[in-house]
């Protein structure tokens, strides 16, 4: 297959779905929480989204029965191939100079006459007892009963006190002699989305010179994973929730937000990710300050400025439920100034009798925010291509 024709056949795909419904990018957008130009993208084959999710999401909301979505999925499996291979790669961090001089290696003992074997073994006679002295236990039985005793008590201390890091997150709590049944809805997350489709500030702990030049929003994992990158100021993460019976629905009821570590900003260089911006929506979401001691997920509303009037898109608040063909996305924005923050969600729900909390995290880890810190804040010129400072772009402007 040509190297675009994957990208071509997907977008194909998605062309015909849009047109199906009829309904405008702008409207289409709202209901998937993007920009209206980040959806026309997809149908033109300008980009490919980095998660199925959002085309699945669009695929029902235009009427796809089960085997258009997975010819859809199939489709951008092989999409997504294509545009990782055609991605630009990304340079190695810059040579280090100089290294410090290794401290000089300790000088070796003067071989001295070997030690008499059985100086190393032998144990001094005991004094003969009299009639007034005690008779104590041999040497070698007190010791073995003091390594005894040292051995219980650490072993006992370990069982009760179990360590933790304060990065870690604590284990999720499972009742004796049940089994866990698997949940009646499914879900997904994305933790690299920029507001609008190009509005986002990650924190490299790099030189200009050996970071890679803003990527397209769908690249952005990549980008952030190689440079070992940190979301400076905001994090947006999209969860995406399906219920899996087509009748019975899942009730959602609240969104709980636990911060588990908290140190000093990273004072990092900032990058901005502002080259290419489009969407005009900025949809409803969940706001946290993750500076506040309880931080909330608190529901915000949303603008749309897409046509001739901005219009307000009310907010969404619990509880509410989905189902197989009803499916529903929460988005929420993470804030900070004053930390590297180190958090995840919990998400209540209830369904046929049965209820729980699912825990929402980065893969296994929590997410992760920090304050833009006292590193220097740079923009891409893409005339120079180059990064550089807002002082620099104030000169050469």
């Amino acid at each position: 297959m040509p190297k675009d024709a994957a990208v071509e056949e997907f977008a194909g795909l998605v062309r015909a779905l849009k047109a199906r419904d009829g309904r405008s990018y702008e409207a289409l957008g709202r209901r998937l929480s993007v920009g209206a130009s980040t959806l026309h993208r997809y149908c033109s084959g300008a980009t490919v989204p980095e998660e199925f999710a959002v085309v699945d999401r669009l695929a029902l909301l235009c009427g796809a029965d089960e085997e258009e979505r997975r010819v859809l999925e199939a489709a951008w499996t092989r999409a997504d191939a294509a545009r990782r291979r055609t991605a630009p790669p990304v340079p190695p961090p810059a040579p280090v100079t100089s290294a410090p001089e290794s401290p000089p290696e300790p000088a070796a003992p003067e071989p001295g006459p070997a030690p008499d074997a059985t100086a190393t073994t032998t144990t001094p006679a005991p004094a003969p007892a009299t009639g007034t002295s005690r008779r104590t236990a041999p040497a070698p039985l007190l010791v073995a009963a003091v390594v005894a005793l040292v051995v219980l008590a650490l072993a006992a201390a370990l069982l009760g006190r179990p360590s933790r890091t304060p990065s870690a997150l604590p284990p999720s709590p499972t009742p004796q002699g049940r089994t866990a049944a698997p949940l009646p809805f499914t879900w997904t997350v994305g933790s690299e989305l920029w507001q609008g489709g190009c509005g986002h500030t990650y924190l490299v702990d790099r030189d200009p010179r050996a970071v890679a030049p803003p990527p397209v929003a769908a690249d952005a994992g990549a980008w952030a994973g190689a440079h070992g990158a940190v979301h400076g100021g905001e994090a947006l993460v999209r969860i995406t929730l399906q219920g899996r019976s087509p009748s019975d629905a899942v009730v959602l009821h609240a969104l709980h937000v636990r911060v588990v570590g908290r140190a000093a900003p990273l004072p990092w260089n900032a990058y901005r990710m502002d080259n290419g911006c489009g969407g005009a929506v900025t949809p409803r979401h969940f706001a946290v300050d993750l500076d506040r001691p309880r931080p909330l997920a608190r529901p915000v509303d949303g603008l749309d400025a897409s046509g001739a009037e901005v219009r307000t898109i009310p907010a969404v608040s619990f509880p509410y439920a989905v189902t197989a063909s009803d499916p529903e996305e929460l988005l929420v924005s993470a804030r900070t100034v004053r930390c590297d923050c180190r958090w995840y969600l919990e998400l209540e729900w209830s369904a046929g009798g049965r209820s729980g909390t699912v825990r929402i995290t980065d893969g296994g880890k929590p997410f992760r925010t920090s304050g833009t810190g006292e590193g220097l804040t740079h923009e891409y010129d893409t005339v120079g291509g180059l990064w550089i400072t807002g002082e620099e772009s104030g000169q050469t402007g």
